[in-house]
């Protein structure tokens, strides 16, 4: 019985420790998202700046 407690015990706390990972990857998951989406929000207004357009992500470049 002492042994299946202990097992019990080391399996909780690794299920924690990947979910503190887990938080942790979401949370620069969102970071990286939002970060993204800036990005694009610039590179279409410094593309419609220039007279270009809104750039679109599955458009192939000028040179196909």
């Amino acid at each position: 019985m002492t042994h299946l407690e202990e097992d019990i015990a080391h399996l909780t706390r690794t299920v924690e420790d990947l979910s503190d990972v887990v938080a942790k990857q979401a949370d620069e998951i969102a970071t990286l998202t939002r970060r993204v989406h800036m990005l694009m929000q610039r590179e279409g207004q410094r593309e419609a700046a220039q007279g270009g357009g809104i750039v679109v992500g599955d458009e192939r470049p000028p040179h196909y």
